[in-house]
């Protein structure tokens, strides 16, 4: 059964349809999902959604973007969600150099700040690196996030990054782009990672796969990229499938 360890159903994208949405993954085999909630806005939602499915878990964090709308009563308000029996880890945290909707070094800060939280409330960490590769090894590094470790999310860097990352205590999770048929860098580092610290995802609604890039992502496609990773790794869909979902729920403690 396949494990979605990143979407964001409580996105508007999913308005209209969301519940037909997740019932589509269900049927698609998708057998757990741990849905994002990554600013005041979107976090009710995803622990609405971990409320009223059993098979969908919550992670609560604060988006490089919006870092700039965190307050300190956010932070307290995310401690206090950690204890949600649904809530699995926190994030996604990180940086953003490519819309740069924050400056830096406040992106720095609140990054910083839901490391530290996550050590106190050892809880894994979802790792949001958009052209910020360098400094969020550092500040993984002089934050100790070894000590809970987490996800890559999403991973576009290269294979020498993600060994520092394995080291560290991370998993490296690939989505939609693994699928593109222009994809040689993400397929010649998954090809790299160790099977015990592969991970799959769809980051839906974004970052569709392909046959339906272009389109609205939804968690069903994620037997797309587990299809792909299965082929670069010489294995079948069906082991892919299990070795994924065991780290996955390994990682979440699920």
């Amino acid at each position: 059964m396949l494990f979605d360890t990143h979407a964001h159903l409580n996105a508007e994208q999913f308005d209209e349809d969301r519940d037909q949405v997740i019932m589509r993954a269900k049927e698609n085999g998708v057998s757990t999902i741990v849905n994002i909630g990554f600013n005041r806005e979107t976090i009710p939602t995803c622990i609405e959604l971990a409320e009223k499915y059993d098979f969908i878990y919550a992670v609560v964090g604060w988006h490089p973007q919006d870092a700039i709308s965190m307050k300190e009563e956010d932070l307290d308000w995310l401690e206090e969600l950690s204890k949600h029996p649904k809530v699995v880890g926190l994030g996604e945290m990180g940086l953003d150099y490519y819309w740069d909707t924050s400056p830096r070094d406040v992106q720095a800060e609140v990054f910083r700040k839901q490391i530290r939280l996550a050590r106190k409330v050892n809880m894994p960490i979802i790792i949001h690196d958009r052209d910020a590769h360098q400094d969020i090894i550092t500040i993984l590094k002089e934050e100790k996030a070894e000590e809970v470790g987490g996800i890559m999310h999403c991973y576009s860097g290269s294979y020498e990054m993600a060994e520092i990352a394995l080291g560290m205590n991370f998993y490296i999770s690939f989505g939609g782009p693994l699928t593109f048929k222009n994809a040689k860098r993400p397929k010649e580092v998954a090809a790299k990672i160790p099977l015990d610290r592969l991970l799959i995802e769809t980051d839906c609604p974004y970052l569709t796969p392909h046959p339906f890039r272009g389109k609205r992502n939804e968690s069903g496609y994620v037997k797309y990229v587990a299809e792909e990773m299965a082929n670069i790794h010489g294995l079948s869909f069906e082991e892919m499938s299990k070795i994924t979902n065991e780290n996955a729920r390994r990682l979440f403690n699920i």
